[in-house]
């Protein structure tokens, strides 16, 4: 071969916060020590939702899934003794985007850095928040005003950083087809370039210089090939987006700059081991083909199914990485897919499918407007509904789910309780009780003339960033800032898409759907009624509605009458529904870690309503003690990722129906 350099390594991350920004400051800076080149800052729920921690809403996700930072102060501790101005941080954040780099910056100011000179990427995609992950707050038409302020406030005072990630990620994790994804992710990105544009703020001369700061943040499944083709098809379609739309010249301004979580839906509670080697093969796909590789990569850690992982399972996912950059000689050769007449073929075609459905979108009116009519969501939900349809029959297969299920004895699992990590269910208290200090040492006055002017340029049309930097410098909180915009801006609920989804499965004669169907009909006449209702809750913040979207879709199907509305609902909300529409069953889905704090709250409520023989089942990531804890409080059932056949849940549910209402089994035969 010709001797060329080797080329450098993407940046390896972590994507990593818990408990305290003490506790993740601690982490960030072990993980730095062990040669993690990045930092990829996971916020818990109420800071990426615009709450501060003593809020109703707030309550049992303290610190659950991501760092709280509520104020200047969080930020300062998060990113104590690590100089701002030579790290590249990513910050997975959204709708408080904004908010979050103002700290951001503001700390680096402090550490006395130049802040032309600071590098990372906010996230700031709310499209995909709406459609998948569920961490949006206001409208479509202020968030991308948010967006858009950021983005040009960045490229004129911030210009190394990357003002939004474009995100299909979370597209994938709700159901997603390759197609989709590219598709969605452009749409969104036309539509915030053509904001950006539109606003005025950009001069005509320096529209390649935002081109250039946009990046993406792409999911990366274990079908390789399929994946791999997907970035060659993404980078082509954007090539074209940007020179043909925006008339960018420069072939460095149009690069398609994308960093990459590898699937974490893909992965297992059965057999979690097998995750290794998902996790390795979907690595790959982003980093083999030099043409379309990776910027950035993030790994899962192999336990991130059965609940936290520990800072140890996360250094053996960085590893992985290490090994494939400095141990093997893949940073040697170009590009090894060149010439490929498999891959060329498959390439083109997802490129004339993913130009067809942009255009399909345009022609509704753009990304927001798709948002709006329910389109994209409904679309997603039921590609979702087909693919667990197709594991439920077998034809998808997932080792150690739904084949190859005998197993040898664990032996990283022997003690379930020990091999994830938990949160101190105490923290959430002293979280709080810093919160309330910080406000009664700030100066009130200064703090509240800041807010006043936010609320002033938000009624306005003027950038939001300096008005922030202002209410970070006051001492404003999290909520705070959120809840002056959400005063002008109104709050939103996007739709769910679940009545829109189409019949997944079949129920002819002789199918499971078809004897569900049936004990389902039963059931309902035997209890003297039209219909049985279930109400599928989410309460709390957790916006991963997948698996409560496919129970609501799927329990329809089986002859249900289904109250779902959605994310975000307080448990009073939860119960106050359940006893005014006099519904059979409540379903609780929390993926977040809340449930302990959650669920005996819903219980309390429905026993001082008068509705305790009302069964109350769980779903979601829910450690094995807490399982035991939850049913010893009185849930009916529990429900984790293990338990794939939704059918079969249905099916639990009208057995668990029957015995609170006294009634004999049902063996209704498929």
């Amino acid at each position: 071969m010709t001797e060329r350099q080797k080329d450098r390594p993407w940046l390896m991350r972590t994507y990593a916060g818990h408990s305290t920004a003490e506790a993740s400051n601690e982490l960030y800076r072990r993980n730095l020590a062990k040669g993690q080149t990045g930092l990829s800052v996971a916020f818990d729920l109420p800071t990426q939702t615009g709450y501060d921690p003593d809020h109703v809403l707030a309550r049992g996700e303290v610190g659950r899934v991501g760092v709280p930072v509520a104020h200047l102060g969080d930020m300062r501790r998060l990113f104590r003794d690590i100089p701002l101005e030579q790290m590249n941080t990513s910050m997975t954040i959204n709708a408080t985007a904004m908010w979050l780099l103002a700290m951001y910056q503001v700390v680096a100011e402090e550490q006395g850095a130049d802040i032309t000179q600071l590098q990372g990427t906010t996230q700031n995609d709310i499209v995909k928040e709406y459609l998948s992950r569920g961490t949006h707050v206001f409208p479509p038409g202020p968030s991308l005003r948010l967006t858009t302020d950021l983005i040009t406030y960045t490229v004129n005072h911030i210009p190394k950083w990357n003002p939004i990630n474009i995100c299909s990620y979370h597209l994938q994790e709700a159901g997603a087809t390759p197609v989709q994804e590219i598709a969605y992710a452009m749409s969104t990105a036309i539509a915030v370039l053509d904001a950006v544009f539109a606003s005025g703020q950009v001069p005509e001369e320096r529209r390649g210089e935002v081109v250039a700061r946009i990046s993406f943040f792409v999911n990366a499944g274990v079908r390789f090939i399929e994946e791999m083709c997907k970035m060659r098809a993404f980078a082509r379609i954007w090539d074209t987006v940007t020179r043909e739309r925006y008339g960018i010249e420069n072939p460095k301004q149009r690069r398609f700059r994308y960093g990459v979580q590898v699937n974490s839906l893909g992965l297992t509670e059965a057999q979690p081991e097998n995750n290794v080697q998902r996790i390795v093969l979907e690595m790959l796909a982003v980093t083999l083909s030099k043409d379309a590789r990776a910027r950035a990569v993030q790994l899962p850690a192999w336990n991130e199914a059965l609940g936290l992982p520990r800072p140890w399972d996360q250094q053996w996912s960085l590893r992985i990485q290490q090994v494939l950059a400095h141990e093997s000689d893949l940073l040697e050769y170009d590009d090894i897919f060149a010439g490929s007449h498999v891959i060329e073929a498959k390439v083109g075609a997802l490129v004339e499918q993913c130009t067809a459905e942009i255009a399909r979108i345009q022609e509704m009116g753009g990304a927001l407007a798709a948002v709006e009519s329910g389109y994209l969501k409904s679309q997603l939900v039921s590609s979702h509904a087909e693919r667990r349809a197709r594991i439920e029959a077998g034809e998808e297969k997932i080792i150690g789910v739904n084949c190859f299920e005998t197993t040898e004895p664990n032996p990283l699992t022997a003690d379930l309780d020990t091999a994830i990590m938990t949160v101190d269910p105490a923290n959430e208290a002293r979280v709080v009780a810093a919160l309330h200090s910080w406000r009664d040492d700030r100066d009130e006055v200064r703090a509240q003339e800041s807010l006043s002017a936010l609320k002033k340029t938000a009624a306005g049309d003027g950038n939001l960033m300096a008005a922030t930097l202002e209410c970070v410098r006051a001492g404003v909180t999290t909520g705070e800032w959120s809840w002056a915009l959400r005063d002008v801006f109104g709050e939103y609920r996007a739709p769910t898409g679940v009545g829109g989804a189409p019949v997944a499965v079949t129920a002819e004669a002789g199918t499971p759907l078809a004897a569900v169907r049936e004990k389902v009909a039963r059931t309902a006449a035997d209890l003297g009624c039209g219909k049985l209702r279930l109400l599928v809750g989410k309460p709390g913040l957790d916006g991963h509605s997948n698996g409560a979207e496919q129970i609501a879709v799927r329990a329809r199907d089986a002859g249900f009458e289904v109250v779902y509305q959605g994310i975000r609902l307080t448990p009073e909300q939860i119960v106050s529904a359940a006893v005014a529409e006099d519904v059979h069953c409540v379903g609780l889905s929390i993926l977040s870690g809340s449930h302990a704090a959650l669920v005996p709250d819903v219980l309390a409520r429905l026993r001082r309503a008068g509705a305790e023989d009302m069964p109350v089942i769980v779903g979601g990531i829910i450690p094995s003690a807490d399982a035991t804890a939850l049913r010893a409080a009185g849930v009916a059932a529990v429900f984790t990722p293990k338990d794939f056949g939704i059918t079969e849940i249905i099916g639990r549910i009208v057995d668990e129906i029957r015995t609170a209402n006294r009634l004999d089994p049902l063996e209704v035969s498929a």
